[in-house]
């Protein structure tokens, strides 16, 4: 799993099927500091995520399948979970 903050959403009018009725969050991963890392992702959102948030994602691509019950498609990652608080020792 990998710590991100939701920077806005992802609008696709031609897509997958499997991304019907789903919603698509741009997320910009985060260091162990907080600060971003440069890199991001575009995820499935599971839990009602917003913009600002930091979140948790898993990001490989079978188990991110799994929670949304599907054996093959082009999803790698989802959001699993809203960080309400975290901190580095």
């Amino acid at each position: 799993m990998k710590i991100a903050r939701v920077s806005g959403t992802v609008v696709s009018t031609i897509n997958h099927p499997l991304f019907d009725h789903q919603r698509l969050l741009m997320c910009d991963y985060l260091d162990e500091k907080g600060g971003a890392t440069g890199d991001y992702t575009i995820a499935v959102d599971l839990v009602g995520a917003g913009a600002g948030e930091d979140v948790l994602i898993l990001d490989e691509g079978n188990s991110a399948r799994q929670t949304l019950d599907v054996d093959t498609g082009p999803i790698r990652a989802v959001v699993v979970g809203i960080i309400d608080y975290w901190e580095q020792d």
